[in-house]
């Protein structure tokens, strides 16, 4: 279960995708998610879903990959769900009638669209980390974040943080994993008992992950400092962001899609 997440991974390519401009999909994205939940309707899903598989076919990421990397989050997928099917209240009778248990068409239908929403949204960020080098996405945020440089907020370090962080996700995961093949080989029950034993056998776990967590964020802090890293102030980069003609492109066509996906919260109001 622990190898079908994904986030945090970048897979190297050539694509359009893969090629531009990593500021351009950081603004995407974030107007992805805004008109996903604006456009709260069966066409609006169906259109942002068929955009989503559009690009990742672009990008020549795999769908198994995607399907993978979405089972850990199913659990919280359904959670959210089964709380709309039963809070979601609708006019008429309810399509089911049991003690104080009421459930309504409405809330059948918020249910599944919420469900597939989060799905969307789940994927839709994480194209932005399989496309886009920890590296770069790190300069992304900075050139975006820079105009509140002249708030005397550390943009720098703040853009280093959550690009560290986010690359941080995989090797823990990496780390989890062996630390559990080590205790379950030593005896440990990992994956039996009831819920209370398999929270106190996690303790075995997360006191080694705790551990090795640290030991990597010192090795790392060691490595900056032997290459004389101190901030932002006078670095420079291998490679300069540049936006080109294939990214104004490609603005052009995001913007034409979300507008498209976005008008259908009037269309279907109307209807």
């Amino acid at each position: 279960m622990l190898r079908d997440i994904t986030i945090g991974q970048h897979f190297p390519g050539n694509s359009v995708v893969h090629r531009c401009d990593p500021r351009l999909k950081i603004i995407a994205t974030i107007a992805y998610i805004i008109v996903l939940f604006m456009a709260s309707n069966p066409l609006g899903i169906a259109l942002s879903l068929a955009l989503l598989a559009l690009l990742y076919k672009v990008a020549q990421i795999p769908i198994k990959l995607i399907v993978k990397s979405l089972k850990p989050i199913v659990p919280i997928v359904l959670f959210t769900a089964v709380l709309n099917l039963f809070f979601i209240t609708g006019e008429g009778e309810p399509l089911v009638h049991f003690g104080f248990i009421h459930i309504y068409r409405e809330g059948v239908s918020y249910a599944v669209l919420m469900a597939v929403r989060i799905v969307a949204l789940i994927a839709g960020t994480s194209l932005l980390t399989y496309t886009t080098s920890p590296i770069v996405l790190t300069d992304a945020i900075e050139a975006l974040l820079k105009p509140f440089a002249k708030l005397h907020l550390p943009v720098h370090e703040l853009a280093m943080m959550m690009t560290i962080a986010l690359r941080f996700i995989p090797l823990l995961i990496d780390e989890t994993e062996k630390i559990m093949n080590a205790q379950k080989a030593r005896g440990a029950m990992l994956d039996n008992g009831k819920f209370m034993d398999r929270i106190k056998a996690l303790v075995p776990v997360l006191i080694p992950l705790f551990i090795s967590a640290f030991r990597r964020a010192d090795e790392l802090a060691m490595a900056m400092e032997c290459r004389c890293y101190h901030g932002g102030e006078g670095r420079t980069r291998l490679k300069v962001l540049k936006f080109g003609a294939l990214d104004v492109k490609c603005a052009v066509a995001l913007t034409l899609c979300l507008a498209v996906i976005l008008s259908t919260r009037w269309i279907m109001a109307g209807i």
